[in-house]
């Protein structure tokens, strides 16, 4: 049983991700910070609810990396955006660029909720207001129906032997 333990622990070991590297801030603290406010505009394409600058995942750090490197290069940050954008897609972005193929990033909560508004304006409007009044064979039936009932009083069905 010890060494079926001891494989599954090696074979989980074998396909876990390695640690990231710590990450090594700029020398010079304006480009420190100016890759600082890039990495809150990025998404992590691991994670994808949170930017690189909040992500543990390896390729978070990389991506973190890579951008410190065109912070130092003297790159601007749309050109650091723009090659993120050719590697990664639109995605990567927080706020991606609104053209065509990014509408639906851009109008798809607007739309989910125009939908929803609709089908829940059918259905209360397909609803009837008011019950239908009863049509004198119905009314017969439940007379007859109420008739054959024993004397129904307040008392509870269970006061009786």
């Amino acid at each position: 049983m010890k060494r079926l333990l001891l494989i599954a622990a090696v074979a989980l070991m074998a396909f876990a991700e390695p640690a990231a590297a710590p990450d090594r801030p700029l020398p010079d603290p304006a480009q420190e910070a100016r890759a600082r406010a890039l990495f809150q505009d990025i998404r992590c394409v691991v994670c994808q609810h949170e930017s690189i600058a909040d992500s543990p995942a390896g390729i978070a750090a990389d991506m973190r990396r890579l951008v410190r490197d065109e912070v130092a290069a003297g790159r601007t940050d749309s050109e650091i955006e723009a090659g993120l954008v050719r590697r990664y897609g639109d995605y990567v972005l927080f706020r991606p660029p609104f053209r065509v193929g990014t509408l639906l990033l851009w109008l798809g909560p607007f739309l989910v909720v125009l939908v929803a508004g609709g089908v829940l304006l059918t259905t209360l409007r397909r609803r009837p207001s008011e019950a239908a009044p009863l049509t004198p064979a119905e009314e017969a039936a439940l007379e007859k129906r109420l008739a054959h009932r024993p004397d129904l009083d307040a008392s509870s069905p269970h006061d009786h032997p």
